[in-house]
């Protein structure tokens, strides 16, 4: 318990940084609460629909709000296993709050979680840069500056989502395994479940970075029978067993009520076109007439789904029936994502298509107005590439490379969430800044230290004034 309390502790060095952040972020997190206060204080309570039809800020889900105001199992159970237990506190609290006051204080609520995590992520990334990578104070800060000032991570700081949490955790094992790697020490079996476990309960994919950071920070010793048992393949067999069992119990019943309900709409529909077709074509034949109808009804059928399809912008995924499948895309293009959504969006805010939905209304691939735009993209890029030449040596930064290696493999090779890979910014774009700081660290005896530190000051404040000036005048707006 007291080595926890350390970890968490705000030491005096700290306090500074905190305040300007807690100030900053509390009033950017008070523009998302008045831009939809006056639906979601009110009709929320009994309408938990309204979130969905209200909420639209890029492609972020307001599941949090309607969970909180309703609890229910209603994330994938397999991307999500345990995150609707984890909320179910807020509920009994949210529900509390509405029985004394009359109002939905949810916004508030996910607010205050919302700081706190941003706070403590805040907290370990700057102890990364300044006690793992031996960046001086005022660089360790620029480099939290810098991050914080990136599009997505400044969006889905405030945001009713699960990506914030999802950072926290991703930032906190990284800190955990540095420290243990700085001072030779191993992961524990109970450290490394305890890990994977909430990690992994906010957000599946993630728990194959903790052990990642495992087998970086133990070595061989990842392999042995006792560890690789107890700490790698029982905790992920229990939190599978445990997503199917929740997965039968909670969302198949839906499923099927909602199946039954579909194909009596269908065979309505069905009726309907059936009918029409026979009232008006001039085929006589009966069985003829009715394979003509087969045909047209499939066609349309087909089109239609095409259509829809086609609307959300989502590419073709791997044929197959596995469940996992229907999230890959393998024909949205590579190169145009990378640029304008991976290391454009994710980074860089377009004023058109301002927080635009790919599944309702934004085009798959927007581009930036100004050529400043790409090269301010182009500037950050070769700057972390330059810091991952230069920290090349650091089983640290390779370990934070294989998390972000991961990633790339999901978004960029398999196609998962390509359409929209900028909202998931929060799960890898903490790697930029920590190789800038190996880049940092190893000019610091150089002439051109002091431009770095200009050029990363000049990047930072750009960024800050950019996408917060279009944050704040689209929630103000």
């Amino acid at each position: 318990m007291k080595k926890i309390l350390d970890l968490l502790r705000i030491r005096k060095e700290e306090r500074g940084l905190v305040i300007v952040f807690t100030i900053v972020f509390a009033f950017l997190h008070a523009c998302c609460i008045y831009c939809f206060s006056d639906t979601f204080l009110q009709d929320s309570i009994t309408k938990g629909g309204v979130f969905y039809s209200q909420f639209h800020v890029s492609g972020y889900d307001p599941i949090t709000y309607a969970v909180i105001t309703h609890w229910g199992v209603t994330w994938n159970v397999f991307r999500h296993p345990l995150l609707a237990f984890m909320v179910y506190p807020l509920y009994l609290l949210d529900t509390g709050l509405i029985a004394l006051t009359g109002y939905n204080l949810v916004q508030f609520i996910v607010a205050l979680i919302l700081l706190g995590c941003n706070i403590y992520s805040l907290l370990f990334l700057y102890r990364i840069f300044k006690e793992i990578i031996g960046l001086p104070r005022t660089e360790a800060t620029l480099l939290v500056a810098l991050f914080y000032g990136f599009a997505h991570i400044m969006v889905a700081s405030i945001v009713p989502d699960h990506f914030t949490v999802s950072m926290f955790l991703l930032i906190l094992a990284l800190y955990i395994s540095g420290k243990c790697i700085q001072e030779g020490k191993q992961l524990t079996i109970v450290q490394t479940i305890l890990l994977f476990v909430i990690t992994a309960g906010v957000t599946l994919s993630n728990g194959v970075k903790i052990y990642l950071d495992a087998l970086f920070v133990n070595g061989k010793r990842f392999f042995r029978p006792k560890y690789l048992f107890l700490a790698v393949l029982l905790p992920a067999l229990s939190m599978w067993v445990f997503a199917n069992w929740e997965y039968r119990t909670y969302v198949l019943p839906k499923e099927k009520a909602r199946k039954v309900e579909q194909a009596k709409k269908t065979e309505s529909a069905r009726q309907k076109a059936y009918q029409q077709f026979m009232d008006t074509t001039s085929i006589t034949h009966p069985e003829e007439k009715q394979q003509a109808f087969e045909r047209a009804y499939k066609a349309q059928q087909k089109k239609e789904a095409k259509a829809r399809w086609e609307s959300l912008h989502k590419g073709q995924p791997i044929k197959g029936k596995s469940i996992f499948l229907r999230w890959t895309d393998i024909t949205t293009p590579r190169w145009e994502s990378t640029v304008e959504n991976l290391f454009g969006e994710s980074l860089i805010l377009h004023p058109d298509e301002l927080f635009g939905d790919t599944l309702r209304n934004r085009p798959l691939i927007v581009t930036y107005r100004w050529w400043i735009c790409y090269v301010v993209e182009a500037v950050i890029v070769l700057l972390f590439l330059a810091g991952l030449w230069f920290g090349r040596k650091s089983r640290f930064l390779w370990m934070t490379l294989a998390g972000f290696a991961f990633d790339m493999f999901l978004h960029l090779g398999l196609g998962f969430g390509l359409n929209e890979v900028y909202i998931m910014a929060s799960h890898w774009a903490f790697v930029i800044p920590i190789a800038m700081g190996y880049l940092l660290v190893h000019s610091s005896k150089c002439k051109v230290h002091r431009c770095l530190l200009l050029l990363v000051a000049t990047i930072t404040l750009f960024l800050w004034l950019y996408n917060g000036s279009l944050l704040v005048g689209y929630l103000l707006g």
